[in-house]
Formats: C-alpha cells, structure tokens, sequence
C-alpha cells in the first residue's frame, strides 16, 4: 500500500488560493510546475528541496493540490473522477494530434508496400505483452511462431495470446461501431474464451464481490472494486462515456481513451481479463477517434517494461480522490515511449530492406529472394519453410515456392527433409561463393 498523503482542508487550499500575500514566488512556481508535469504524488513530493518562502514539505503538497484545483475537469460524476489538465498534458495531446493522426504516417518510412507487414507484427506485440502482463507465461518468440502459422494454442498461456490478437483483429475490423453492452460482453468473451476456471464467466458481468486485486508476493489487498450491483449501470455509463460526441465539457479523446482505461480496471467488471479488456477498448477508442497509427504501435510492450509504474499510477488515483491525473500523464508517457520505439523500428526495417538491395546485384532476383538471402547472412543456420516465407513476406504459397525454387536453382539454397512431406530450406553449396562476387 502507498503512504496517505496530507489532508488538505478547504481552509487551507483557499488560505493559498486567495490570500494575495501568500502567492508563490517565482522558484516555488517552479517547483510547483515541476511537480504538475510528472502529476508527483506525497510520496514523491515529500522529498522535494522546499525554498525559503515554503514553510514545510506539507505546505508545498496544499500549494501543488491547490493548483490543480485551479484547472480541474471533472469527467465521470457518478464516480468523482477529475484531473488537474496540465500545461504537459496539452502539449502532449498536440504532439500526438500531429504524429498519430497527422502527416508522419504518410512519410516514405511507413511505405504503403509495407505497412500491411508492420500492421500483423505490430498487432502481435500488443497481443503478447498484454496477456504476459495477466501472467501468460510462454516466450515472444513461441508466441510469435503460433500466430504466423495460425497453430492451435497447446496451453492456456498460448490461448491467451491467441484471444488477445483474435480481439485486436476484432476491434480493427469493428473501430467505427458503436460501442454497445453487448458488444463489451463479446470483447470480454473473445479474450477469454477457453482460459477460465468457469467458462461461463466469459463475457459475464462478475455476480459477486469476491473479486479483489492484491500484491502478488505479499498478498495483501491493494484495491477493492465497487459492488457488483453498480456493474450493470456502469457498463451504460462506459458505452455512453465512448459514444458521446457532444459531451458539456471537452475532454482530449486521447485523455478521454486513457479515462476508459482506468475506468473498467477499475471496476473489475469481469471475474477475470479485466486489464486486458481495459486495454483493448483503449486501443478501440484511440482507433474510434481517427488516431490510426494505434495499428503500428505496442502500448503494452511499454506498460509491461513499467509494470510497477502502471499499478502505482492505478493506487496513486484512489488514494487522492480519483484524482486521475496520475494515470493520464503515465500513460501519455507509455504512448511518447512506444511512438518512439515504432520510430526506431521502421528506420530498422529500411536499413535492413536497404541492405539487401545490395543483393539484387547478382542479377535475375526479386526483392523478396533479395531479403531472404539477408535472413541467411544474419543467421547462417536459419532453416525456412515455404510458410515462414509465406507469411513474412504475405504471399501465396504459390508465390513463395516460386521465390524459393529460383534460389535453389542458383545453388544458394539445399532443401532437407523434416518428414516425409514437410520440407525446409538451408544455405546451399554456392552460397558463400555467390556473396564473394558483391
């Protein structure tokens, strides 16, 4: 359990807000700010450096509350839930505005030829690091294996992953629908199918108050979510929350997206998989709102390297009256952080492609075959299939046979048997001494 910050009085705050002689000077103003653009918790500000003109750790926690309530917006009445917007919160969202939805998606990185492969890739990272958040225990690797060659999952860390990427396929497919009840019940099922104790609680509203969430070393309870019988009035609230676009008070849909998020960990709707439908309708909502380079990126691969973070910012909220302030600026970091991973990605992607243009030199090959040579350079034992390359390069198997006869052909590739039908391909006789001639 986190430390209970202060309790700030309405004295106090209005002591700060109103009183003219105890306007912060210009380096408390600093501090302050610097405390708003990472939303610090007590926690975190107790340990502040106070100036001279702070008479204690506790006055700077009223002064730094004080200012949020200055520019609060208040979201889900029925739950209190409110923010201070914060100068680092617009900027952010403008940033996005610009990248996500904007024109550097139509840069000659994301190329229209390829963007069909980074889109399954892309989609099976988010697939793999949400599940292995809710304790999916297998490899990316194994993982990523499965869902090329569309493998039947062999346990239920498998079937995890496979539901997860089934429901992302999903939402793609569905992003302009309205959401409706049934169709979270449907998100739900699909991401849980086959991986409950009761194979009835897929797609079910949780019947009981039985369900809390709790450290999993110390065990102790860290949240308790409301009643059950709020669930069915809720799950209106949240469709109504999603759907509505003439809302009394504006709120950025990508903060609106990060809202929705917390909301539905919040309430544990479900018996089970309430984080990764969380996820998923944030990820819906985020398409929903036009922001279609979501497709490209993994959220969750970030949330997954900052778990602790990502609890802590859930804790951090309840503990300071649904102030959901925390959540929003850790999320909107996880998102700046997997922009830029994305980024990183596809400038690899056209090094790489780059690279193996170099092979096109040896004359009479297509760009495929020239990039399947490159996947032999960088692992001279690589063992394809015809599928491996079907899928990599989204191709018929007509196709990739094809690619794959004409490098044998040119003695750059020996075909080995795994059975009596399943063939692979390793590096042939003339390899080498092809690469020595470029």
């Amino acid at each position: 359990m986190i430390e209970k910050a202060p309790i700030c009085t309405e004295k106090d705050l209005a002591n700060v807000l109103f009183d003219k002689s105890k306007r912060p000077d210009e380096k408390l103003t600093a501090i302050i700010e610097k405390i708003n653009d990472e939303y610090e918790y007590w926690d975190k500000v107790k340990y502040k450096n106070i100036p001279e003109s702070c008479t204690s750790v506790q006055e700077l926690w009223t002064r730094v509350k004080a200012s949020r309530i200055t520019t609060t917006v208040y979201t889900w009445d029925s739950y209190n839930v409110s923010f201070g917007l914060t100068n680092r919160m617009q900027r952010m969202c403008h940033e996005f505005d610009m990248n996500f939805g904007g024109s550097w998606g139509n840069s000659a990185v994301l190329s229209h030829e390829n963007r069909e492969q980074y889109l399954i890739s892309s989609l099976m990272e988010e697939a793999i690091f949400s599940s292995q958040m809710e304790g999916a225990a297998t490899t990316r690797k194994v993982a990523k294996e499965m869902l090329r060659k569309k493998m039947v999952p062999k346990d239920k860390s498998q079937q995890m992953i496979a539901n997860n990427y089934q429901t992302i396929q999903f939402i793609v497919e569905n992003k302009d629908t309205p959401l409706t009840p049934e169709l979270v019940f449907h998100i739900h099922h699909l991401m849980t199918e086959k991986t409950l104790e009761n194979p009835e609680d897929a797609g079910r509203l949780r019947t009981n108050d039985e369900v809390v969430v709790e450290d999993g070393i110390t065990h102790e309870v860290v949240h308790t979510p409301p009643p059950y019988q709020e669930l069915p009035a809720f799950v209106e609230e949240l469709c109504h929350y999603f759907n509505e676009t003439d809302a009394k008070v504006f709120v950025h849909p990508i903060i609106r997206s990060i809202i929705i998020h917390f909301m539905v960990a919040y309430m544990h709707p479900f018996v089970d998989g309430n984080g990764r439908t969380a996820r998923a309708l944030f990820y819906w909502y985020m398409l929903k709102q036009g922001y279609w380079l979501m497709e490209y990126m993994s959220v969750s691969r970030v949330i997954a390297s900052s778990k602790k973070s990502y609890e802590k910012a859930y804790q951090y909220v309840e503990s300071d009256g649904m102030d959901v302030g925390y959540f929003i600026i850790y999320n909107l970091k996880v998102l700046e952080k997997a922009f830029k991973q994305l980024q990183d990605y596809l400038k690899k992607k056209q090094k790489e492609k780059t690279l193996a243009k170099t092979f096109l030199q040896l004359g009479n090959i297509n760009e495929r075959q020239a990039q399947i040579i490159r996947m032999y350079i960088d692992n001279p034992n690589e063992v394809l299939t015809v599928k491996d390359v079907q899928t990599k390069f989204m191709v018929t198997a007509t196709t990739a046979k094809s690619d794959i006869i004409g490098l044998m052909q040119r003695g750059m590739l020996s075909e080995i048997s795994f059975n009596k039908v399943k063939k692979g391909y390793i590096k042939g006789e003339d390899f080498d001494e092809s690469i020595k001639q470029i």
